[in-house]
């Protein structure tokens, strides 16, 4: 158990250094809109990453509420 906790938090380290890379097109717009004051493609584009961010955790819930009910009929 001690094994895999070290290799999860050793793959989460790894992985939050990587993070901080975007695309160019993306950081070019977010750069452009924001000198420009215009935040209409800003906007879309945080609408974006929170809409890419929240479906696995709804997927998860789903998941996790299916589990929790057909457990609860056993």
């Amino acid at each position: 158990m001690k094994k895999f906790i070290a290799i999860l938090a050793l793959t989460v380290f790894i992985g939050i250094s990587a993070s901080n890379a975007q695309c160019a097109m993306c950081r070019r717009i977010a750069e452009t809109n924001q000198k420009q004051h215009d935040n209409k493609a800003g906007r879309g584009l945080n609408k974006g990453i929170l809409y890419l961010l929240s479906l696995p955790y709804i997927i998860g819930t789903v998941g996790a509420i299916a589990w929790y009910r057909n457990r609860k009929k056993l």
